[in-house]
């Protein structure tokens, strides 16, 4: 029999829909009952592709001795945390401040007043390694509930307390300058693994933002450091196993510093993010390397991840069926090299083992290898590589494929238009910009939909029930931003104007402070505020990018202002965690340029279009447009004639532009190119 789960829209709620587990999704209804029964409630969060979270369910929510023990003593509610981030984020913090740790699942214990009292994240079935067996710790929290109330209350008091008074200094004195991006730079360098590429030890996550952030540097300063960083990190993980040698794409994380076994899973967000930062290291290099991966990437995000409905799924687990029918992570991608001469014969078999890293003892579990370039195979055939890759891949194709989360986060679609419309516009690929446009499309018509508020997520075109978060309404901006840039439509410009007038009204506070819910949104027990980078850019400085960016375009003297004082917030930790802020160190590049405002009086797609969308510029805005309607769509293309019937481009910046010219490459070297 199927609880209330089964109404969701949630990939994840629904994988739980036939547990014998009574769920509740997170609502009042859901602690409306815990009062009435006088119990307390278990959250237990999770997100779909996550591996835990299914062994969990699998040893736990599945069985019926257990879940008859939580359905008598608890209102168990149970949260996805990509459709619902604010309660992620309020609980993670608890958990963290708590147990020193942090993850998924996430299991928390509370009153029916949404204070918790108890934590942890995955619970084994029997005890082992020190941790408690589920059941002990659901009679434990039993017996305090029912023999210790006031204790319970107590500490569910102080860890509210605790929260609340963790409000943030967020740096309202100036905005980052020369000096503090310096010393980011400085603290990069420390933390910079130069044997492998990347950033700090195992597990080794792809540093997309702090990858902007160097180029965006190296662009303005010309410092080489920078530059080289960025450069050798993306090769690292472009030849290691964290990215798919034969469908492209990137997976989650290394578990090691050499980048060689992931976490299989592939997030749209990380291919989104990564597939852009490559895109803009060939702009900066010409790579060829570089560009490879982009337009891979780009192609494995519109292959695997594309939705009926032209939006992109948010992720596909890392799990699925070996040979023998059971769920193994990474059966899908590994391979022996007994598997490849199945499919190649003796001879490309030895070639790809030799190429791709393929040992007998294996660098992953039971023999198999994760596919990579080690680069000690000397010169190679580059059309017999394309072959076997070719042969590999329909091979693989015919594996059980990995689960999909096909729920549409509106946050990661708009990081997946932006990628998709630039890359699409640097290397000459018109459909990606179509793919871009469709997303854009569907954000507008089912995520805007008759309300002019963001939903966060949608599932088969249906808009699920949450509110979008800040990182929402800063990333979608971003995206729309992107293709306003690339196709020269003025809407695209309108919609973002729209979304970042939201902003101010709803997520700014004090001294340019912002918030991750809107001021009208459920109250949980603290209102999450997080101005750091996580897998993704923090709402806080995805929303400082799009309003500068947005102030260039218009002239917008409150957006340009309030991107300036959520900028605060980078000066006072760019110099202290410089990993965690790179997104807002990015900004803060934008803003040290100018930005630049590049309007094109002549053809979108044309040479001087083209060559603004190539200049490096960090932030610089492109507006491109002909004819006496273009000044309409965009504000930065008014009075702007031609030179002599040709097409012209202006450049300005800090309130001064430079004179207009009609040679590409005088253009180029006016923006870094």
């Amino acid at each position: 029999m199927a609880n209330r789960l089964a109404q969701t829209t949630s990939p994840y709620l629904l994988q739980h829909a036939d547990n014998p587990v009574d769920w509740w999704p997170w609502s009042p209804e859901a602690f409306e009952e815990a009062r009435k029964r006088d119990v307390p409630v278990l959250l237990s969060v999770g997100y779909a592709s996550c591996h835990w979270c299914h062994v969990m369910a699998h040893e736990s929510f599945e069985d019926e001795t257990v879940a008859d023990y939580l359905n008598a003593h608890f209102v168990p509610v149970k949260v996805d945390r990509e459709e619902r981030p604010d309660v992620d984020a309020v609980y993670m913090e608890a958990v963290q401040a708590a147990t020193g740790h942090g993850g998924w699942p996430m299991t928390v214990f509370l009153t029916p007043d949404a204070e918790p009292f108890y934590f942890g994240t995955y619970f084994p079935p029997e005890p082992r390694h020190g941790s408690p067996s589920f059941q002990q710790v659901l009679e434990g929290v039993t017996a305090a509930w029912t023999d210790r109330r006031d204790e319970v209350a107590e500490v569910a008091g102080r860890i509210v307390a605790d929260l609340a008074g963790r409000s943030l200094v967020h740096g309202g004195d100036g905005v980052p300058g020369e000096s503090e991006v310096a010393q980011a730079l400085l603290g990069l360098t420390r933390e910079y693994d130069e044997q492998h590429g990347g950033f700090g030890g195992a597990p080794k996550f792809p540093p997309a933002m702090v990858v902007e952030f160097l180029l965006r540097h190296y662009a303005r300063t010309g410092a080489e450091g920078a530059l080289q960083m960025a450069a050798d990190t993306c090769t690292a993980m472009a030849r290691g196993g964290i990215y798919d040698q034969l469908g492209g794409g990137f997976a989650r994380y290394s578990v090691d510093r050499e980048w060689i076994v992931p976490h299989f899973e592939k997030m749209l967000y990380d291919n989104a993010l990564l597939c852009r930062v490559y895109a803009r290291l060939w702009r900066t290099t010409g790579s060829d390397e570089a560009r490879r991966i982009a337009l891979e990437t780009a192609d494995f995000m519109v292959r695997e991840l594309r939705t009926a409905e032209g939006g992109f799924a948010s992720a596909l687990d890392a799990d699925s069926e070996d040979a023998e029918g059971k769920h193994v992570e990474g059966a899908f991608y590994v391979w022996t090299p007994a598997q490849l001469r199945e499919v190649l014969g003796e001879d490309d078999a030895a070639f790809a083992a030799a190429y791709f890293g393929v040992t007998e003892e294996g660098s992953f579990e039971e023999g198999a290898s994760v596919l990579r370039l080690p680069g000690d195979a000397g010169p190679v055939d580059a059309a017999r590589v394309a072959d076997v890759r070719a042969r590999l891949l329909a091979a693989r194709d015919e594996r059980p494929h990995p689960g999909r989360d096909d729920k549409v986060v509106a946050a990661w679609n708009g990081l997946a238009i932006a990628a998709l419309a630039e890359t699409g516009a640097y290397f000459d690929r018109p459909d990606l910009v179509e793919r871009a446009t469709e997303a854009a499309d569907l954000l507008v018509r089912v995520h805007l939909g008759e309300v002019a508020r963001l939903t966060r997520t949608s599932k088969d075109g249906r808009a699920g029930d949450n509110a979008g978060v800040l990182e929402d309404y800063g990333d979608v901006a971003e995206g729309f931003l992107a293709l306003a840039a690339v196709t020269g439509e003025g809407a695209w410009l309108e919609f973002a104007g729209f979304l970042l007038d939201i902003v101010l009204e709803q997520f700014t506070g004090e001294g340019g402070q912002l918030y991750d819910t809107a001021h009208d949104a459920e109250q949980l027990i603290r209102r999450p505020q997080d101005p750091t980078d996580s897998a993704t850019p923090s709402g806080w400085t995805a929303a400082a990018g799009a309003l500068l960016s947005y102030a260039a375009y218009t002239g917008s003297e409150a957006h340009r202002t309030a991107a300036e004082g959520a900028l605060g917030v980078v000066k006072a930790l760019g110099p202290r965690v410089p990993r965690f802020v790179g997104w807002g160190l990015a900004v803060a590049e934008a803003l040290l340029d100018g930005p630049r405002e590049v309007a094109v009086a002549g053809p979108v797609g044309g040479e001087l279009h083209r060559t603004a969308l190539l200049g490096r510029a960090p932030g610089a805005v492109v507006a491109a447009g002909e004819g006496p309607g273009a000044g309409a769509e965009f504000p930065l293309l008014v009075d702007r004639p031609l030179l002599g019937g040709e097409p012209t481009a202006y450049v300005c910046r800090h309130f001064v532009c430079d004179a207009p010219t009609t040679d590409a490459g005088e253009l180029a070297a006016k923006l870094g190119g």
